[in-house]
């Protein structure tokens, strides 16, 4: 029997650079998301190194000092104490990653790499990886490379550098003259390739757009899309108010495509449900932009649910990241706005049942209308979905259809598309009292008259 070979551990350090123009509480929030990042990447992060500058080192990102001090402590010249939290030896610890709470230059990322004598990765590649690593759909692993390849296509000739291959190949015409770098041909077929993933993500959104448009006109089916911060438990609330088994970890970015469910129990319309890939501080443009044909989930639905973590200190922060992201995909212009319900989640983290009822009051003083819950709670949960399925009947109207015994086969047809509220029958025929969309019910009669 093959003895299973233990995954070694992988232990990195976080640093970063406090401006004058960020708040202490938005510069200990903007690394706790670092960290979060990391856990998700694999990684336990013993040491955080801060340093408060007038601006980045254009060298090296940090300053001479904090690079020195960094690169005492990762070649073991320390002491246990110093740990945060890791359940191991000073000895059985190889520090071999530094992260770095913001995107930095290529020449930054060399420099700062050859300085401390470990991996550098910034905040836009620790996402990247994320992305890379969870991206199970074609369209989702398409953008997914898309950003990548943006991304390492200006590092390349960093790389070059740092392995000194930066030699030029010799013309194919005879030798004469000097041909392109390899770096440069590189570059070039990255552009090729960026070029063809971007026609098979145009191929794709029609596609999608096509077979949404087809799934409205003939089902009539209305949506709501839960947007908001990654982590805020949108895929747990997903879970509970369609009743589905979908992906549900306490990891940053676990949700990346688009999942979409029918509310359960289902209403009269039917509702379809779409858990959104989450948003997050500094979301790379370039996954911005790659990943808008994911969020457009968010601009075709008839309702957003913007579920926030109640239980999170800096959730005014996640609000206003949200609102940003969607800002930027189009969803607050004025042809694409969307009704919202703010939805604040995880309220049983909040403290006491004291606790949260003075937080819940005072939620509800700011932000009137918003829902206050937890998507572990059943009752809650139905409330909401109570709210949901009030929402989309506030333009159904009511009306009697009268089915004669000879038309049964249509009495599937009434159930499936009305809400009925009340069923009674004499000799020749039923009497249904229903509700819904006056289209329908004009329709179901043209067919009985």
């Amino acid at each position: 029997m093959q003895k299973e070979v233990k995954e070694k551990p992988k232990y990195a350090v976080v640093a970063a650079v406090q401006l004058p123009s960020v708040t202490d509480m938005e510069f200990e929030a903007s690394l706790n998301e670092l960290r979060e990042l990391a856990k998700t990447l694999g990684y336990t992060v013993v040491k955080t190194f801060v340093q408060k500058r007038a601006g980045f080192d254009m060298t090296a990102y940090l300053g001479v000092g904090k690079r020195q001090e960094i690169r005492g402590y990762v070649n073991n010249e320390y002491s246990f104490d110093e740990f945060d939290e890791v359940a191991a030896s000073p000895d059985d610890l190889e520090i071999n990653t530094l992260l770095v709470d913001h995107e930095i230059s290529p020449s930054q990322a060399r420099n700062l790499e050859l300085e401390v004598g470990c991996i550098v990765m910034d905040r836009t590649m620790v996402i990247l990886e994320i992305f890379h690593r969870n991206a199970r759909s074609r369209a989702a692993r398409a953008q997914v490379e898309i950003a990548r390849l943006g991304y390492m296509a200006p590092r390349m000739r960093e790389a070059a550098k740092l392995a000194g291959s930066q030699g030029r190949q010799r013309s194919g015409e005879g030798g004469r003259g000097a041909g392109e770098s390899q770096t440069e041909l590189d570059k070039r077929k990255i552009r090729d390739r960026i070029a063809e993933l971007q026609l098979e993500i145009v191929a794709m959104d029609a596609e999608r757009k096509t077979q949404r448009a087809r799934r409205q006109e003939h089902q009539g089916i209305a949506s709501v899309a839960l947007v908001g911060y990654t982590n805020a438990g949108k895929s747990t609330l997903m879970r509970a108010l369609t009743g589905s088994e979908v992906l549900v970890a306490n990891k940053l970015f676990a949700t990346l495509d688009t999942t979409v469910r029918a509310l359960h129990p289902e209403s009269v319309p039917r509702v379809l449900v779409s858990d959104t890939v989450g948003f997050i501080k500094n979301l790379p443009h370039g996954l911005v932009a790659s990943f808008k044909s994911t969020l457009d989930e968010a601009l075709d639905a008839s309702l957003l649910l913007h579920v926030i973590d109640a239980s999170d200190p800096g959730f005014e922060r996640q609000l206003e990241v949200t609102d940003k992201v969607l800002e930027e995909i189009g969803a607050n212009a004025v042809e694409n706005t969307v009704p919202r319900i703010r939805v604040f989640n995880k309220i049983d983290y909040v403290g006491d049942a004291i606790v949260q009822a003075e937080f819940e009051a005072s939620l509800r003083i700011k932000y009137p209308n918003c829902v206050v819950m937890s998507a572990r709670k059943p009752e809650d949960v139905a409330k909401l979905h109570q709210i949901i399925v009030t929402f989309f009947q506030r333009d159904l109207v009511e009306a009697e259809i009268y089915l004669p015994w000879s038309a049964q086969p249509l009495r599937g047809k009434i159930y499936a598309s009305f809400q009925v509220l009340e069923e009674r029958s004499d000799d020749n025929g039923t009497f249904f009292q229903v509700r819904g969309e006056s289209d329908a019910i004009n329709n179901i009669n043209a067919q009985l008259s």
